[in-house]
């Protein structure tokens, strides 16, 4: 056996995790080795203690390789991985809403002489004013609802959507509610349509100042075509994965219920803190290795697509409110044992609304108590789209 085990192929890396000056971050590196054999790391020799080997290793560029090598008498041993550095990195938080097609629809429809009259732009920004929160806005072309296009909307209000545009984003999340998983299958030149079709109507109602890389996409699974086209359009950081994979979500049954939203919110809860699936189960359906990394470190980079995958520590709209502080502390915790300072929340836009059947009473109060808790842990509100997960250090 020889291998580096104390930094993941991907790992994210800043000043938690050991010595950082302007020029670089002096990490330690640490393996296990049973070969009878010299080792380098980087080509300095490390130090053996047995089967462990140890290398003190400096990081300078925004993407290193760490190369460690086992010289035996049977040959050579490598193993290459690339981290990155978080440069001058410091607690940070993200927040999306998905599934917007009701907020345009009203402004459509009603065409109020202020767009952040409505009650939900309203509502958001006094959030904004509180705390200096930042979300995107997850949008459909079509209103699968109550009808519309994002074609109906008026640019009436563009300045008023650019002069927000330092807090607030809009951004793609698919072409309409429905089907479920709609880029499960879907072609490259099917994704790229509808991408560009919602980007280029974003752009002429609210401004390009306005529109923002998605960080997920409707259901958070797509296709390898669909993927590469996300990808080829700018994508810097995305929620989790892009692969089909289980999830816990209501039945079709209860969502088209009613009124259910508690009762939906609790078999949430219940299954998400169940006893875990026989391995077999676990294994067959779940990325163990990244999920739990996830949970720890917040996030990791993978080098082949360069692409960042982070987890959310809550969707607003399936945690009570009181449950709410208790998801985060859980995920703080954890985050601070790593040495992580990215974190991000999620909820979605139909809720807000009384006139929607599973409409949240206590919705908006969610949102905020979700950025009450990023902001009073110390962290920054930031678009993850922007420099390095919102980090900007290795652009000035």
């Amino acid at each position: 056996m020889f291998e580096i085990i104390n930094i993941r192929n991907g790992a994210v890396l800043n000043h938690n995790h050991g010595i950082e000056s302007e020029n670089g971050l002096t990490i330690k590196v640490e393996g296990i080795c049973d070969l009878a054999s010299h080792i380098t790391v980087n080509g300095a020799p490390a130090i053996r203690d047995g089967r462990r080997f140890f290398a003190d290793v400096t990081l300078t560029e925004k993407i290193s390789s760490i190369t460690a090598k086992a010289v035996t008498a049977f040959g050579e041993f490598t193993q290459s991985i690339q981290v990155v550095w978080d440069k001058k990195s410091f607690r940070r938080s993200n927040f999306y809403i998905d599934d917007h097609s009701f907020f345009w629809t009203d402004l459509a429809k009603e065409r109020p002489q202020r767009a952040f009259d409505h009650f939900y732009l309203a509502a958001l920004k006094k959030i904004h004013e509180k705390y200096n929160w930042k979300v995107v806005l997850n949008c459909f072309y079509r209103n699968d609802h109550f009808g519309g296009e994002m074609k109906d909307v008026p640019d009436i209000w563009k300045q008023e959507f650019i002069d927000n545009s330092d807090w607030l984003r809009l951004s793609f999340h698919a072409y309409s509610e429905f089907p479920d998983r709609p880029y499960v299958d879907a072609g490259y030149d099917d994704f790229a349509r509808d991408y560009d079709l919602v980007k280029s109507e974003i752009c002429r109602f609210a401004g390009e100042e306005t529109f923002s890389v998605p960080n997920v996409i409707h259901w958070a699974q797509v296709s390898p075509g669909s993927a590469k086209a996300l990808i080829d359009r700018g994508l810097k950081a995305i929620s989790t994965t892009f692969r089909p994979r289980t999830m816990v979500t209501p039945s079709l049954a209860d969502r088209a219920a009613g009124n259910k939203e508690n009762n939906i919110a609790g078999s949430q809860l219940k299954a998400a803190s169940a006893a875990p699936l026989p391995f077999g189960f676990d294994d067959h359906f779940n990325a163990i290795e990244e999920g739990s990394y996830l949970n720890c470190h917040r996030v990791f980079y993978n080098p082949y697509l360069g692409v960042f995958f982070f987890t959310n520590w809550s969707c607003c709209n399936l945690v009570p409110l009181d449950v709410l502080p208790q998801r985060f502390a859980a995920a703080d915790a954890a985050a601070r044992a790593a040495g992580g300072e990215v974190f991000s929340a999620v909820s979605h836009e139909q809720y807000e609304f009384p006139y929607y059947h599973n409409y949240l009473p206590d919705g908006m109060a969610r949102l905020e108590c979700a950025a009450k808790l990023m902001a009073e842990s110390g962290c920054t509100p930031v678009f993850f789209s922007e420099g390095l997960l919102g980090n900007k250090s290795w652009e000035k």
